[in-house]
């Protein structure tokens, strides 16, 4: 019978996994004997019956408040399962059981996991090595925010561009959702309830129960609970873009006190939010995910106060007086004494036949994790020969029978980490075809068939295909600033020292300091990561250049 934890949270849950018959027992046992009366003792003899059991649990609406885990399991270390847990209970306080030998791991295991506690084994008396700890987790984790988040329904058309472009929002929105396909009998229950024919998809159905048919971007992010209108008129500093730079840039103007916006068109993270696996940044030794970074640094932004808008298209900046107006594209503005723009860049399209019509049918542009679990079993193609299409070629053969990946280049090693290759090299499900590009696509509803061209014989050959991912290019969104700020020829936003090369300042420049490192040639007008011409292209400088650009703000609002 479901108990209720303090603050009335009915079916709240202490989870306990552990491959050890014994040791489980004795864990659940001494866990129950203290706490078993407020909550729900739940244990696993697997890492991966304790991910199901997560799984069930949150599609339920349970809550857990701390997980404990055994470090040394077969086929998935203590670790590796917490990892994977945070993911279904970002909230859940977590617990590494361990033997003296394996102490090293569990203090590596607290910048992986943002482990909270490892407990060595064995625990004897509890009520002195056992019950304080978890008393005190427990106590952290009422005090907060851990309300269940009520589930979004999506009933939609596997084969559809639409359905995908929407599971892709939320899902890189961090708003949990079900997929629920229409010509089945449960989504065929849905929509029968929801009054509608399924002729317009998707329907997306609310956690209030209210029925949107085939929603705009806007209509969806205000349904589902994210911010898509200003506080203020007014604001300290402007952030324009949700990437690594632009969180950056939030999270450092927010705690020092600015009154910081930061204002994303689609959803923060930008290309990096959608990397399956960051391996070289800094503090993370075992690697984190995109979505995992973006919404620890979403959450960070949040609470030193800044204001995250989405679905907002900027579309002007304009200089009036010591004020920068931000124009949006439905007539809309804020202004600030300060602009940081972190637009960031988007990958290239490429202009083949049948690709277009293909997009989001079996044709994708990033990694669209969403789609990754379809590809299991089957054959993956990936186009591109950078950082980002290695990290995707390395998650996706994780399920996948093979991945190909189709690079112009005559190697890797140009383009791509070390450490990429390296990994590629070790993964026989992973082949790389250099010297080939894709000139044409083939398919009735979803994509069938690619043709391939060598372009170093100019032989071509059709190949069945099901998936393909485009990871080329790099665009800057900048065509918005044309005449407004100086660009470079290939629309990059020219900054700093490289403004006067000449030894002249830019012009209309009416200031009598030359422009700060990362001003661009409107003053108060700052530029961070990738859209700024010859920046690096890597997560850690973008986090870095966002850090920078709030404290040249600083400088700049102090002779304001």
């Amino acid at each position: 019978m479901p108990v209720t934890a303090p603050g009335g949270s009915a079916r709240t849950a202490i989870v306990t996994v552990d491959d050890d018959p014994g040791v489980s027992r004795a864990v659940a046992r001494d866990l129950r004997r203290r706490y078993g009366e407020q909550y729900r003792i739940v244990r696993a003899e697997s890492g991966q019956a304790a991910l199901d059991a997560l799984r069930q649990m949150k599609l339920r609406g349970d809550l857990v408040a701390v997980i404990l885990a055994d470090y040394r399991m077969p086929e998935m270390t203590g670790i590796e399962f917490l990892e994977h847990a945070m993911d279904v209970y970002p909230g859940a306080r977590r617990v590494l059981l361990t033997a003296y030998a394996d102490t090293g791991a569990a203090i590596d295991a607290i910048n992986v996991v943002d482990l909270d506690h490892y407990l060595l084994k064995p625990w004897d008396p509890p009520e002195e090595k056992l019950y304080p700890v978890v008393d005190g987790l427990l106590e952290a984790w009422r005090t907060a925010d851990r309300r269940a988040v009520p589930e979004t329904k999506i009933v939609g058309h596997r084969w559809s561009a639409r359905s995908s472009e929407v599971r892709e929002f939320l899902a890189r929105n961090q708003v949990p959702y079900r997929w629920y396909a229409a010509d089945e009998p449960e989504g065929r229950r849905l929509l029968a309830a929801a009054g509608t024919d399924g002729l317009e998809l998707p329907v997306v159905i609310t956690p209030d129960g209210e029925a949107l048919v085939a929603p705009a971007d806007a209509e969806l992010a205000s349904q589902v609970g994210l911010a898509t209108e200003p506080s203020k008129d007014f604001y300290d500093l402007i952030v324009i873009g949700g990437g690594p730079a632009g969180l950056g840039a939030a999270v450092y103007g927010a705690s020092e006190g600015l009154r910081t916006v930061l204002v994303e068109r689609t959803a923060t993270g930008g290309q990096a939010g959608q990397s399956s696996r960051i391996e070289n940044y800094l503090g993370f030794p075992d690697g984190i995910s995109g979505a995992q970074l973006t919404d620890r640094a979403r959450r960070q932004a949040a609470r030193f106060g800044a204001e995250v808008l989405t679905t907002r298209d900027v579309v002007g900046l304009d200089v009036n007086g010591s004020a920068r107006r931000v124009r949006f594209a439905d007539g809309s503005a804020i202004d600030a004494h300060t602009v940081i723009l972190a637009t960031g860049v988007s990958y290239r399209q490429l202009a083949a036949p049948g690709l277009e019509e293909m997009t989001g049918r079996g044709v994708y542009y990033g990694s669209a994790l969403t789609e990754a679990a379809a590809c299991s079993g089957q054959d993956v193609f990936i186009i591109g020969g950078a950082n980002s299409a290695g990290q995707a070629a390395v998650y996706l053969a994780r399920a996948a029978r093979s991945v190909t990946m189709l690079v112009r280049g005559s190697s890797l090693e140009s383009s791509m980490s070390y450490y990429l290759i390296q990994q590629i090299a070790g993964i026989p499900a992973i082949s790389v075809r250099t010297c080939t590009e894709v000139i044409a696509a083939g398919g009735t509803d979803h994509l069938e068939s690619l043709t391939l061209r060598d372009t170093s014989t100019g032989a071509t050959k059709t190949v069945s295909a099901q998936w393909l991912f485009l990871f080329i290019g790099a665009a800057p969104l900048t065509d918005w600033l044309d005449g407004v700020v100086l660009r470079d020829e290939r629309g990059f936003v020219v900054a700093g020292p490289d403004l006067s090369v000449t030894g002249q300042r830019p012009a209309g420049w009416d200031l009598d300091r030359p422009p700060y490192h990362l001003e661009t040639s409107v003053p108060g007008v700052f530029v961070a990561g990738d859209a700024r011409a010859e920046s690096a292209k890597r997560v850690a400088s973008a986090v870095g250049e966002g850090a920078m650009a709030v404290m040249l703000v600083h400088r700049y609002l102090e002779k304001l």
